[in-house]
């Protein structure tokens, strides 16, 4: 519009001094025969006029149709803007999903500190409360922080981490603060302070979750001293004494007395209070531990169903990838590429998962060593371990009824390259992991475990040459 309008005026300007240069040169020339200029140069003179004022216009017509387009442009300026921004700017990449790179670096540091530091560290890492007494301050968890503190890629909560917590008074904190609503023969709801979970309950819960069934039915019955089928407190606290000295966080703990965090002889705590009684007089049988000990994974399970957004009581295919494969230990770039093969596979049928079926697969997880061994008869006799297969093998040795859905997402997810057998090696190491939550997972660095194995060799080749 600006060119147009430049064009115009230059155009009559030109077309100006055109007649000017046009009338002097005629002025000088000689008149003709009768005193008069010939005709050819009143053509010329009035094509000049006509070419003036046709140049003026279209000036006319340029400057009214600029006025015209200001106006409007004031009117409809924005829309006009915003849409230019759209035609010329260059398309915007989209936005990646997931955490960002300061969040991703944290969820590291926090994974580093879950597999390698002391119980007493990640107690008071990923704690969130310290309660406020005359007698003192003692930390707790809520069963989300215990949850969060054995779980890999969860992040902590902003403002919250070492030694960081909220104070809470014993006086007002009433309410619990665990946002999950527990049924009333929830472990979390039996439990006394509102469900909060001492160190000396995280280092029990610990104990329990990494630790089969079957080794504290055997220790029970090493430990029952009269045979009478029931322990008292201390004959308990001899098993777990036991027991825990075998698993990974066991070995790994120390008491710290700066910090509060010790393990007594007898530990007065909420779960002891549970099992025995307010006076501990009372006895504990083994099948109320065995009981225990299901509820208490059935308690975390349903917390960590609910934490994936369960829509209509169901959650997505994917969401039960990420659960099976969580505590695995896999390559980063390996974990999203088996993720997105279930997400595609699932995309245009998203039937979902409910809980229900989500605790079938924890009663197969729970059975997996003799679900192990009976694939492995199937793996040397030459046989297929196909869907219905491993369906039957789940049901008949394990006791778990397996839906379609679940078996579908296991070998969409393990099936790589999609023949529609396992290989069940890969695939039993991986949910072994998962039933154990990863904590049956050395917490020694590896250098420490390289220099042990030297100092073993050593010593059984000095052995050897002596002899």
């Amino acid at each position: 519009m600006f060119s147009l309008r430049v064009l115009s005026q230059r155009s009559l300007q030109i077309l100006v001094q055109h007649q000017r240069c046009h009338l002097a040169s005629v002025a000088k020339r000689p008149l003709g025969v009768s005193g008069q200029w010939p005709v050819r140069y009143l053509v010329a003179l009035l094509g000049t006029g006509g070419g003036i004022l046709t140049g003026g216009m279209l000036w006319e017509s340029s400057m009214h149709a600029a006025v015209t387009a200001v106006n409007e442009e004031g009117a409809d300026g924005e829309v006009a803007t915003q849409d230019n921004k759209e035609e010329n700017a260059p398309e915007q990449p989209k936005k990646r999903k997931g955490p960002g790179f300061r969040d991703r670096k944290v969820i590291e540091y926090e994974n580093r500190i879950r597999a390698y530091s002391t119980p007493d560290k990640i107690f008071r890492y990923f704690a969130t409360l310290k309660m406020v007494t005359d007698t003192g301050d003692e930390i707790f968890m809520t069963p989300e922080d215990f949850v969060r503190s054995i779980t890999p890629d969860e992040k902590q909560p902003e403002g919250l981490g070492l030694d960081q917590f909220k104070k809470i008074d014993p006086r007002k904190f009433k309410a619990s603060a665990s946002k999950h609503a527990w049924d009333e023969d929830s472990i979390f709801y039996v439990l006394g302070d509102c469900g909060l979970v001492s160190f000396t309950d995280y280092m029990f819960l610990l104990t329990v979750l990494s630790t089969p069934e079957r080794h504290f039915e055997i220790a029970f019955r090493l430990f029952d001293l009269n045979g009478d089928g029931e322990v008292q407190v201390d004959e308990f606290q001899q098993v777990t004494d036991v027991i825990r000295a075998q698993t990974a966080t066991g070995k790994r703990h120390r008491d710290r007395v700066t910090t509060g965090n010790v393990i007594g002889k007898i530990p007065h705590s909420s779960l002891t209070t549970y099992f025995f009684g307010e006076d501990l007089k009372k006895k504990l049988t083994i099948a109320e531990f065995l009981a225990f000990h299901r509820k208490l994974r059935k308690d975390l399970l349903k917390l960590e169903f609910d934490k994936f957004g369960p829509v209509d009581g169901r959650i997505q295919e994917r969401k039960l990838a990420k659960f099976l494969i969580v505590h695995a230990g896999l390559p980063q770039q390996k974990r999203s590429r088996m993720i997105k093969r279930v997400k595609k596979k699932f995309a245009e049928d998203p039937q979902g998962i409910t809980f229900e079926e989500m605790e079938a697969l924890q009663k197969f997880l729970s059975n997996v060593n003799d679900i192990n061994t009976a694939l492995s008869f199937y793996h040397v006799a030459g046989a297929d371990i196909d869907p219905d297969t491993f369906k039957h093998v789940s049901k008949m040795v394990g006791g778990a009824d397996l839906s379609q859905r679940v078996v579908d997402v296991i070998y969409t997810l393990f099936d790589e390259n999609d023949d529609g057998n396992l290989s069940h090696r890969e695939l039993i190491s991986v949910l072994k992991h998962r039933q154990q939550r990863g904590l049956d997972k050395s917490k020694e660095l590896g250098l420490s475990r390289i220099m042990e194995a030297m100092w073993k060799c050593a010593k059984k080749t000095k052995s050897g040459y002596f002899q």
